[in-house]
C-alpha cells in the first residue's frame, strides 16, 4: 500500500526536494506552505500551512485526513534560520525562530498523533540540523531551536514507540537550498564581533547560498531509504561535513567526560 505523507515547508529546499522523490515512488504526498501558491508544478494534495498558527494546523491536518484518510509519516521540514551573535539578536528575532523551530514543530506533531495512535503505525521525522548537535558561534538561537528539537524528539521516540510509531531526527550539513537565502535572518551586527568566529560565520553564510556542497535530492532519498526501512535510525546525519563535525563533537565531549569526571563522582551511588 502507498504511504501518506505530510510535509510541511514543501514550497522550497529539502521539503521540496524530499516532495517530488515520494511522489517519483508512488507515495502520496500532503504538500504544505504558507503560501499555496508556492506549491505550483507539484504533483502533490496542496495545503495551506502557517505552523505557528493553531486553527491552520488543525485545518491542514483535517484536510489531509478528509481526503487520504490517513497520514503514514509526518515530516516537520518548516523553519528558518537566524545568524547573528547572541547580543546582536533582538526578542522578536529570537522569538520567531523558536515559534517556528519547535513550537511549530510540537503543534503539528500533536495534531498528528492521535492519527497515528489509533493506527498503531506511523513515521515523525524532524528535520533538525547538524546545527542541533554542533553550537556554531554566531548561530546561537538557530542552535537553541534545534537542541530543543532533538531533546523532544528523543523523548518523543520513547513515548511512541510502545505504540508502533517511529521517530528519525535528520542532520542535515551544508546542502544546495535557499536555508542561507530566503530562509535565513541576519541580526543587526555590533562591530566587536565581525573579527570573531560569529562574524565569520555571517561573512561565510552570505557566500555560500546556493553554492552549498550537497544534493538535495541525495538528501531526500536517504530520508525515504530510512523511513521504509524497519530498523530507521533515531538520527540520521546527511552530508559528509555534519557527520565529521558531530564525530568531532562526540569525541570531544567523550573525552572531556573522561578526563574530569572525579573518581569518586563514578562510584555507584553517588
Amino acid at each position: 500500500m502507498s504511504k501518506v505523507w505530510f510535509i510541511t515547508g514543501s514550497n522550497s529546499g529539502l521539503g521540496r526536494a524530499l516532495a517530488e522523490a515520494v511522489l517519483a515512488t508512488g507515495d502520496h504526498v500532503v504538500a504544505t506552505a504558507r503560501h499555496v501558491g508556492k506549491l505550483a508544478g507539484l504533483p502533490a494534495f496542496p495545503v495551506q500551512l502557517d505552523v505557528t498558527d493553531p486553527a491552520s494546523v488543525r485545518a491542514a491536518v483535517d484536510a489531509a485526513i478528509g481526503e487520504f484518510g490517513r497520514i503514514d509519516v509526518l515530516v516537520n521540514n518548516a523553519g528558518h534560520g537566524l545568524i547573528g551573535a547572541l547580543e546582536e539578536l533582538s526578542d522578536a528575532q529570537s522569538r520567531s525562530v523558536l515559534e517556528t523551530n519547535v513550537f511549530g514543530v510540537l503543534a503539528v506533531t500533536r495534531a498528528v498523533l492521535p492519527h497515528l495512535r489509533a493506527r498503531r503505525g506511523g513515521h515523525i521525522v524532524q528535520m533538525s540540523s547538524v546545527g542541533g548537535v554542533v553550537g556554531n558561534p554566531g548561530h546561537a538561537l538557530y542552535a537553541a531551536s534545534k537542541f530543543a528539537l532533538e531533546g523532544m524528539s528523543e523523548a518523543l521516540a520513547g513515548e511512541v514507540a510502545p505504540l508502533g510509531i517511529r521517530v528519525t531526527i535528520v542532520e542535515p550539513g551544508p546542502f544546495r537550498t535557499d536555508f542561507a537565502g530566503r530562509s535565513m535572518t541576519f541580526a543587526d551586527p555590533i562591530a566587536d564581533y565581525r573579527d570573531t568566529p560569529a562574524g565569520a560565520l555571517r561573512e561565510r553564510f552570505s557566500a555560500q547560498d546556493g553554492v552549498q556542497p550537497n544534493d538535495p535530492a541525495r538528501a531526500a532519498a536517504a530520508i525515504i531509504a530510512a523511513v521504509d526501512d524497519e530498523k530507521s535510525p533515531l538520527r540520521l546525519p546527511l552530508g559528509a561535513e555534519a557527520v565529521d563535525r558531530i564525530r568531532a563533537k562526540l569525541t570531544n565531549q567523550l573525552a572531556d567526560m573522561e578526563r574530569w569526571t572525579p573518581a569518586d563522582v563514578r562510584l555507584p551511588g553517588i
